[in-house]
This record gives structure tokens, sequence and C-alpha cells, in this order.
């Protein structure tokens, strides 16, 4: 088990190696993504088809410490930041999540046939939280590493894209810093993206936006619940490869996030223990897209196409229009 964690620990510690420069870093670019693309990079790799031992390693990666990864994430959120903006911005991030994981998994499976794997995860990236809500639901449905792979690439591509069309649509539009900040949260993909989207525009639009976005980020775990029993159901007579996801049909794991973002509320952690733990579930959550990068075979995302592609492109123009219709709607302009 320790070569193969040895090699996500290797790759992980070059993922956030490259976002120390100064330009990677400015852009907002996880070093989850990054940890990610070196594993699939190193997973290509000639001698890797060869090397033996790994297996064990990969496969605690990315089920153990990614769970262990999404619980940690729990010290990123407090209760008291979450209610601060009032019920209109649940509203408006429940109806955004809602109609981009209807949207995004009838459009992806009945219009552009893609496999249920692959729609549902891209529609969960785009919906909620980015490549924290494509791990947390890849655990919980088990899926392949490519579909995984592709799902994070999508919201790599659309989230980054986000960093600049939403600053140059604030000029336009003629809102308050507030109010877009909302509009902001609501609506971009990743946390990262989301704070270098609102810092762009202003200091009232970026803690808007973490907040709102933060509840986003909450609302992954009713998703899991409901998805993990749905995906269990959605077939009366499963096929073999999906034997491991009957088997978690209740993701612990986010009782575990709860939890933390409940002791997270209630105890004031010295800061040190405090960027500790968040830093391991960083840690741990790279190490998770390592492995599973290293799992994903080059000729296998080809075989998927671009239809994931355009399928999260669809995805992003209904956010962008979705929100700045119901923002001003829920929370008046």
């Amino acid at each position: 088990m320790w070569k193969g964690l040895g090699v996500c620990a290797m790759l992980t510690i070059g993922g956030f190696a490259l976002t120390g420069i100064p330009a990677i870093q400015q852009s907002g670019v996880s070093p989850l993504v990054f940890a990610l693309l070196l594993g699939i990079f190193a997973g290509n790799l000639p001698w890797a088809r060869k090397a033996g031992g790994l297996e064990q390693g990969l496969k605690f990666a990315t089920r153990w410490l990614l769970r262990g990864g999404i619980v940690l994430f729990g010290f990123s959120i407090t209760l008291g930041q979450i209610l601060a903006l009032g019920p209109g911005v649940v509203a408006l991030d429940i109806m955004v999540m809602t109609t981009i994981l209807v949207l995004g998994y009838q459009l992806g499976t009945r219009v552009l046939k893609l496999d249920a794997e692959t729609a549902l995860l891209t529609s969960a990236g785009s919906a909620i939280c980015g490549a924290a809500a494509i791990l947390a639901t890849e655990a919980t449905i088990r899926s392949r590493p490519a579909a995984t792979s592709m799902a994070v690439a999508t919201v790599v591509l659309f989230g980054s894209l986000a960093m600049f069309i939403y600053p140059a649509l604030y000029s336009v539009l003629g809102w308050n810093e507030s109010l877009y900040g909302i509009y902001i949260g609501a609506t971009v993909h990743e946390v990262a993206q989301v704070v270098a989207a609102a810092d762009a525009v202003g200091t009232d639009a970026l803690a808007n936006a973490v907040i709102v976005k933060l509840v986003r980020v909450m609302l992954l775990v009713p998703f899991l619940l409901i998805v993990g029993q749905w995906w269990l159901r959605r077939d009366k007579t499963p096929q073999p490869e999906q034997a491991g996801a009957s088997r978690l049909t209740i993701p612990w794991f986010a009782f575990g996030f709860v939890a933390m973002v409940i002791v997270n509320s209630m105890i004031t952690l010295p800061p040190t223990a405090h960027h500790s733990l968040v830093l391991a579930g960083q840690i741990a959550l790279a190490m998770a897209m390592a492995a599973l990068g290293y799992e994903t075979r080059i000729d296998k995302l080809r075989s998927l196409g671009f239809k994931p592609f355009l399928l999260a492109l669809i995805l992003f123009v209904v956010l962008i229009g979705e929100g700045l219709l119901l923002t001003p709607l829920l929370l008046g302009l």
C-alpha cells in the first residue's frame, strides 16, 4: 500500500508546488486540479503500465483519503455564515442547484447520449462546488476514473472562464456590489474561482460571494443522501460494475462533514490548529485526485469525446442566465 500512497504523495507535492508559482497562484486554480493532471500524465507513461504494487495504495487514496478530505472540508464553513444572509440566499442556491442537476442529467443522458456517470458528475460539478462535489459524488456512486477526470476538466475550463466573464458583466449590469457578490457565489463553480471573480469586483462582493458559495457547499450533503438512494434504485437489476455503489447507499462521510461544520461553529480552535486541519483536508483531497488521475487512461478520455464539454458549456450558459433572472427576483435589486 505504501508504494501507491508514495506515488500519490509525490504527485500531490508537485501539485502544491505548481500553485506556488505566482502566475498560477493568481489564476485561482486549485492544487487538486494540478494533482489530477500530474496523475494523468504519470499514469500514462510507459513505465506506469508495468509498475506493480500500486493498486492497494491508490484504492486507499480514492476511498478513505477522499472521504476524510471531505469531512475536514467542513472546517471551512460555520453555521453563522450561512444564517447571516437569510432564507433568500438558501432558496436561490437550491433553485440554481436543482435546475442544473435535473437539466444536466436529462440533457446529458437523453439528448447527448452520455453515460449516466459522466452526465451526473458533470452536472454535480457545475451545480454545487466543482471538483469537491465531483469527488464526493464519485465516492457515492463509485464511478469510473475516466468519467471523474473528464467532469473535473469541464469544471476547470468553464470555472476559469467565469473568473474573466463575471467581472466584465458587472460593469455592464450596473448592480450594486453586494448583490453581484451573491450572484457570483450562486453560479460560479469552484470556491477558489468564486474568490477570484468576486475579488475583481470588490470587497463587498467578495464577502457575500464566499458565504453564498459555502451555502452551496452545504447543499452537497442532502444531494449525496438523495443521489445515493436514487442511484441504487434507478436500475432494479444492477449490473456487476454497479455493485460497489449499492454498498454505499448512505454516504456516511457526509454526516462527518456536517459534524465538522457544527464543531467549527461552536468551538474556536487556535488559528494554527484550524489552518492545519483545513490544509490536511486539502492534502487528502489532492492525493485522492492524484490517484484518480493515475488510474485514468488517455484512450478512455478520448472515448468520451467532446460531448461532456458541450454539456458543461450549456450548463455554464444556464448558470449565467438563471442567476441573472433569480438573484434580483429573490433578493431585490
